[in-house]
């Protein structure tokens, strides 16, 4: 069979949500038994999300196979529970970088190479090959940006082509757009919506569906009226209002009839058959409900705490782990620069400190690491949170007062956070970190092996300083072990203090395997002893 294609765009501003309108029909799709994948698109002239700012643009997702892409890579893995590999995040640059190294060998025979075709066409043939590659029956791309924006045009082009290639039954357009409420007048504005799809009309693309986002249920008077001015049927303008949690999207379309009208347009129908798999997801968007009675809160201690997208990813998987005991998760999220007094962290049932990098900050999350292990607050350190756990505890158990990281004092006597050997002859910042799952040997009778139950586990890195092994019989001597490794014992990735109520640091990044329904280990030992 043929793979459908269904394109998501955005219209009117960012961050409507294109992906959690991606991830929902995906979703739906594969509760109706379809093998389906996400693509994202975007438009930035970036190679990958490796190099970009956290507070500017959202966490970067690391892949399994080791791509650094944009965070909706994430949301696609946490609703289909399966992992999407770094080809299916496409950048302006990945595109224009094929091309002109065609162009360099002589592959288009001389010709004068232009977006179109040779641009569009490599969009295309990389959508393609995704599908035929997975034998998918459905692929849902995702276009980031706005329709409107300069960058985002070739893709445009390259899907409205697509359309023309595919078929009238081989191609879906999905238009996300705003009807805002005006508090003065209290009713839904639909313009921002009529001009957003004029302008997606304007470069040849008829949306099929329109998900209106909207504070309240869209009113019949407003659907109506967004069909009349937009050429969708009033069945196909559907409402994408507030939801609790993201994940009772899915429900909120499948009861506005979305997947009957997608497998009728695709001429699919009677298709639909997604009750045998329901049961499951329900119990997991029940699970993942607000616990608003049983409240555990947490304080997330880092850098760049200003965009809470920032950490998207350990924020569900906190909240994957507290839906699994039945606790909501309020977290606090505390700017380690600006953090003064500690004993404010004395409030909250466990301390989280996530990745980051650089100097800036630094000293506070070592402050809070140390606080923690005092006052046997449960901590769990994530990536840099692991490696500078272990510089506060080189000061303040083993006297030594000027350990730190080559990467905050190059000249430090105490290196006990080192550069790793194979980053000493790269120059290059982007695509060049440790990337992707490693396998990591867990040793016996630790807390490592009782919260993984394996001795051996698959975990996904992203950084470029690693434990000084040289210091580490020290650390044991003075109760800090290390209970896992990797690389045959070249690395170390998890620290832990057994006298501790929760000590735990890892290297790796658990939170990017962490899904609804499924907690990761590491989070989910943390969140319970929080809860205790």
């Amino acid at each position: 069979m043929q793979t459908k294609f269904i394109f998501v765009t955005g219209g009117v501003m960012s961050g409507l949500g294109k992906g959690v309108a991606t991830s929902s029909i995906a979703k739906l799709l594969q509760l109706a038994d379809q093998k389906v994948s996400c693509v994202k698109i975007d438009p930035y002239l970036n190679y990958d999300a490796g190099t970009m700012n956290p507070v500017a643009h959202g966490e970067v997702f690391v892949t399994e196979d080791g791509g650094e892409c944009d965070m909706d890579i994430g949301n696609y893995e946490r609703f289909l529970n399966q992992n999407i590999p770094k080809s299916h995040n496409i950048t302006t640059a990945q595109v224009y970088s094929s091309v002109i190294e065609a162009e360099r060998k002589g592959e288009y025979l001389g010709a004068c190479v232009q977006i179109i075709p040779h641009v569009t066409d490599e969009i295309k043939n990389r959508i393609k090959k995704i599908a035929e590659d997975e034998k998918l029956d459905f692929l849902t791309v995702e276009c980031g940006g706005t329709v409107g924006d300069i960058e985002s045009l070739p893709f445009l082009e390259a899907l409205r082509q697509l359309k023309v290639e595919e078929g009238p039954q081989g191609v879906l357009f999905v238009h996300v757009t705003l009807a805002p409420s005006l508090d003065v007048v209290g009713e839904q504005k639909t313009k921002p919506t009529q001009h957003s799809v004029q302008e997606l009309r304007r470069i040849g693309i008829q949306p099929d569906f329109l998900a209106v986002r909207c504070t309240l249920p869209l009113e019949e008077k407003t659907k109506k009226k967004i069909a009349m001015f937009t050429n969708v049927t009033p069945n196909d303008v559907l409402s994408c209002h507030d939801a609790k949690s993201i994940f009772e999207v899915p429900q909120m379309l499948y009861d506005q009839g979305i997947m009957d009208s997608i497998f009728t347009k695709f001429g699919k129908v009677g298709m639909v058959n997604a009750s045998a798999n329901w049961d499951k997801w329900n119990e997991i968007t029940q699970s993942m409900a607000n616990h608003e009675d049983n409240k555990l809160k947490i304080a997330m201690v880092g850098k760049y705490v200003t965009l809470t997208d920032s950490y998207v990813s350990v924020n569900h998987a906190l909240k994957h782990a507290g839906a699994k005991i039945g606790r909501s998760v309020d977290i606090d999220w505390i700017d380690s620069e600006s953090i003064l007094d500690y004993n404010i962290l004395s409030k909250y049932d466990g301390i989280l400190v996530p990745g980051g990098f650089g100097t800036r900050g630094s000293e506070g999350i070592i402050n809070t690491a140390n606080f923690a292990r005092e006052k046997n607050i449960p901590y769990l350190g994530i990536c840099f949170g692991f490696q500078l756990a272990a510089i506060a505890f080189g000061r303040n158990v083993m006297n030594l007062k000027d350990a730190n990281s080559t990467e905050i004092k190059a000249n430090t006597k105490n290196p006990i956070i080192d550069l790793l050997p194979e980053q000493k002859e790269i120059s290059d910042m982007g695509g060049s970190l440790r990337l992707g799952a490693n396998e990591i040997k867990i040793k016996e009778n630790t807390n490592a092996h009782k919260i993984y139950s394996a001795s051996s586990i698959n975990k996904r890195h992203r950084h470029r300083y690693e434990m000084n092994k040289k210091y580490i019989p020290e650390f044991e001597k003075n109760g800090m072990i290390f209970s896992a490794e990797s690389d045959e014992g070249k690395r170390m990735e998890i620290l832990e203090i057994p006298s501790h109520k929760f000590y735990l640091g890892v290297q790796f990044h658990p939170e990017f395997n962490s899904r609804p329904g499924y907690p990761e280990e590491s989070f989910a030992a943390f969140v319970k002893a929080a809860s205790e």
